[in-house]
């Protein structure tokens, strides 16, 4: 799935909530996104859910990525709107 540039989200206002229901949509543990991404930790993805601290923009959007390559635009659009 990829997200049109018209589609307007922007990866920092992605709340801790919706970057964890991201996650778990795409059928992504903690460790395995650790494991599919260089240089991001399971700490690091830990810290962002929990509102700790957040990723670089790079790192951010690598995790977006990763993220919306398993779901549809429309589940990606209604996890980041609403939650």
């Amino acid at each position: 799935m990829e997200v049109s540039e018209g589609d307007d989200i922007d990866i920092h206002d992605i709340s801790p909530t919706a970057w964890r229901l991201l996650r778990v949509a795409a059928g992504f543990g903690q460790r395995e996104v650790e494991v599919e991404i260089d240089d991001i930790m399971q700490a690091h993805i830990s810290m962002l859910e929990n509102n700790n601290r957040s990723l670089s923009e790079q790192r951010l959007e690598v995790l977006f990525d990763l993220y919306q390559s398993e779901l549809t635009t429309e589940q990606v659009r209604v996890l980041v709107s609403n939650f």
